[in-house]
């Protein structure tokens, strides 16, 4: 027989397990498509943090921007609705506005000056973003953006007869390209298609993934082959959110993360190379830039510099960005 203490202590303790259980459901938002390699690879993370810790962290991804975009998830987790968000460099930019910097145009080229500027960087990015009151569980470089456009560009002076649509940018970005001398388009993602057929946008920019994914390049069938810049993806919790995990856990929590972002990685290289691939058999021409096309690509994007450097992000983070590019262009050739 259970005393009365035993039958007030049982229900009590139950109460308390159960509380600790639901404080760790942790709720992430992301922009990436239901059953994207993406959102496959948040599924796989939460499985993994799920059996490391016995089913006392639980994850529950809501994919394809049904909790909002970006910035919506920023403002959720703010409020403490979501507990996470997936966001890009540039949704990035509300928590660490130098974030934005990777954004500039042609400032970088290799996945290799990307690792070496990212490696030195990441530090002092996570510490200004842990001071937001935030925890970066990843990053992950997720592709290129490319030129695509109706008539072949290989200069800038190409595309200055096109209109260029405008997605992925802030307002200080799309000051610079105007003072690049190109014409700017404001298009939604999801009015790009519509844009395209009507005539409003003749170019853009994205990675090929996306560009394939949603036909747009049927209506751009010209690509420029040279990198304009990379996308970094990341996953962020908030304060409240990462401290619900155990702290036991934590460290084998982020070893799996690390290896799933890697092979995520490798992915995305291939499903970028198949899309580049599915493109070119449906119309795509691609076009390798000439010689002397990425200096003056170059010298394009520094017309507009002023309206990003000490603006969009600070002259600190980009004399920094230079001074990197320069260490390793020395030591592993342009």
């Amino acid at each position: 027989m259970i005393d009365r203490s035993k039958r007030v202590f049982l229900p009590l303790l139950f109460l308390f397990l159960t509380s600790g259980l639901n404080a760790a459901v942790i709720k992430i938002g992301s922009i990436a498509p239901g059953r994207s390699i993406w959102d496959k690879a948040l599924n796989d993370m939460a499985l993994e943090w799920a059996k490391i810790s016995g089913d006392a962290v639980q994850v529950k991804i809501y994919p394809g921007g049904i909790v909002g975009g970006e910035s919506d998830m920023l403002t959720k987790m703010r409020l403490g609705t979501l507990g996470g968000g997936v966001f890009t460099n540039i949704g990035m930019t509300a928590i660490n506005p130098d974030s934005v910097v990777f954004n500039t145009p042609f400032l970088m080229n290799t996945d290799q000056e990307f690792n070496f500027v990212f490696d030195r960087l990441k530090p002092d990015f996570e510490k200004q973003i842990e001071a937001k009151g935030f925890k970066v569980i990843f990053w992950t470089l997720i592709g290129w953006e490319y030129f695509y456009s109706k008539n072949p560009v290989l200069y800038p002076e190409d595309m200055k007869k096109e209109k260029l649509s405008f997605t992925t940018a802030g307002a200080e970005m799309g000051h610079a390209w105007k003072k690049m001398g190109y014409q700017l388009v404001p298009t939604d993602l999801k009015d790009m298609l519509m844009a395209l057929q009507s005539g409003i946008n003749t170019a853009f920019y994205l990675p090929p993934l996306v560009a394939g994914s949603g036909q747009f390049f049927a209506l751009a069938p010209h690509m420029l082959n040279m990198r304009l810049a990379p996308i970094v993806g990341s996953l962020v919790l908030t304060d409240r959110a990462w401290k619900s995990i155990p702290d036991t856990f934590r460290e084998a929590m982020l070893k799996a993360v690390s290896r799933i972002t890697e092979r995520l990685y490798q992915q995305t290289l291939d499903l970028d190379k198949e899309a580049l691939k599915t493109m070119s058999e449906n119309g795509l021409i691609i076009h390798e830039p000439p010689a002397d096309s990425l200096a003056k690509w170059r010298a394009a994007a520094a017309v507009g510099m002023d309206e990003l450097v000490g603006k969009a992000f600070s002259k600190e983070i980009y004399d920094r960005i230079v001074a990197l590019l320069q260490e390793f262009r020395k030591t592993h050739g342009k």
